[in-house]
């Protein structure tokens, strides 16, 4: 359909807008740098000064108990003075770029192809197993896609609530942004709520064209066929654009889904790329498992396109594949010009987006519509809905532990 086409076109555009954003947190480099070293002359000037007063003390012969009392005082006044200055240079370190002399940079391009690796079998695991050959009922595939699909909707809910809401929530309230975005503090939570706000116009436009093109196809039906069709065939009609509205609606929520998850893994990967060396390892750890499940919960999605080639899976699932390495790599490309405050700005507000983006689709898309709205679920019986909700529970329980490193 030409709406598909172009909501696919859409997502692909926003993509590729969020990793321009993200890229333009080098601004303001000169100035920034120019700062910083004209505060390192002073600080410089200012220890040569100490210096000589305490050579010229040293130099004494007779020093009187006066002289060494107020020696003393000196001494601690300048190890205040210094304890003072060394607090505050601890406090602004993480505002501004770090001098870090041991950064492996054969490493963070060796993660590039680890993570690669990861995506491309959590994502296309699920899609080679539905598409070899349709799974039967109560095979064991079936069973195993069921449980990779629920897990994947546990995955994609405690992403948001614990990995992307919490930190652009931190990052909102650091003291490194401006002072304007801390004259309100639900920043967070406003640009999660107008992601949500957006798509839900962008749906509702979707399904209101859809509608249009469903009334339109059954009104030229009988003029196309030169006659007037029997209850059972118009029955036939209506059954069969029911199902392909409904097929319809779910294309559009793992569009959005996609969308929502590749902004998050341009972030994840930028910040892979551009952390400190002493958390690099840890957090490559934690991010191999978070992009292996999320790759799991889209690449299940993207089985209920029901497309009939590989062409569209295959697409998708590249694109999930490279957007986490192609942070990564942009990470490593502006690591030496980066702009920290600018950038802890810029993956606030890209973090609540992709919040809003992903808690909408969970709870419309994947827990309503699937499970509560889902004729077909709510009949099944009570021993499928536990292994469907304990899969479900076991993705969201395995994302919040990885929360405490990534």
């Amino acid at each position: 359909m030409v709406f598909k086409s172009t909501l696919l076109r859409g997502c692909v555009l926003l993509v590729f807008l969020a990793m321009f954003f993200v890229t333009t947190i080098s601004a303001q480099e000169h100035t920034h740098e120019d700062g910083h070293t004209h505060n390192g002359v002073e600080e410089h000037n200012h220890d040569h000064g100490h210096d000589h007063d305490h050579g010229v003390s040293a130099g004494g012969s007779n020093v009187t108990a006066g002289n060494q009392e107020s020696a003393t005082a000196l001494g601690e006044h300048d190890h205040e003075h210094d304890h003072g200055h060394e607090h505050a240079h601890a406090h602004g370190i993480s505002c501004d770029m770090e001098a870090e002399t041991a950064y492996n940079t054969p490493m963070r391009i060796g993660s590039i192809f680890i993570i690669l690796v990861t995506s491309a079998v959590g994502i296309f695991a699920p899609i080679v197993l539905f598409r070899i050959r349709k799974p039967s009922e109560n095979g064991i595939r079936n069973w195993i896609l069921t449980a990779g699909k629920f897990f994947g909707t546990g995955v994609i809910i405690s992403t948001a609530f614990i990995h992307m809401l919490p930190e652009a929530l931190e990052r909102f309230d650091s003291e490194c942004i401006g002072e304007g975005w801390h004259s309100y503090h639900g920043f967070g939570g406003l640009f999660c709520m107008l992601a949500a706000f957006f798509l839900q116009l962008v749906e509702l436009a979707a399904l209101t064209n859809l509608d249009k093109m469903a009334a339109k196809r059954e009104m030229e039906a009988p003029i196309e066929k030169g006659s007037v069709e029997t209850h059972d065939e118009m029955g036939h009609v209506h059954s069969a654009g029911f199902l392909e509205h409904e097929q319809s609606m779910r294309n559009i929520g793992t569009f959005i889904l996609e969308l929502g998850i590749v902004m998050h893994s341009i972030i994840i990967g930028i910040t892979l790329g551009t952390i400190s060396e002493g958390s690099f390892q840890t957090l490559l750890i934690a991010l191999v498992f978070h992009q292996f499940f999320e790759g799991i919960a889209l690449g299940t999605r993207v089985n209920e396109l029901n497309c009939k080639t590989w062409f569209k899976p295959i697409v998708m699932g590249l694109l999930f594949v490279c957007m986490t390495p192609i942070g990564v790599a942009i990470g490593i490309g502006i690591r030496s010009s980066i702009n920290p405050p600018a950038a802890i700005l810029a993956q606030a507000i890209l973090d609540s987006l992709s919040a809003g983006i992903l808690l909408y689709n969970a709870f419309v898309s994947l827990m309503s519509a699937e499970i509560n709205q889902n004729t077909s679920f709510r009949r099944a019986p009570l021993g499928r809905k536990v292994y469907c909700f304990t899969f479900m529970y076991l993705g969201a329980a395995l994302m919040s532990v990885l929360g405490t490193w990534a």
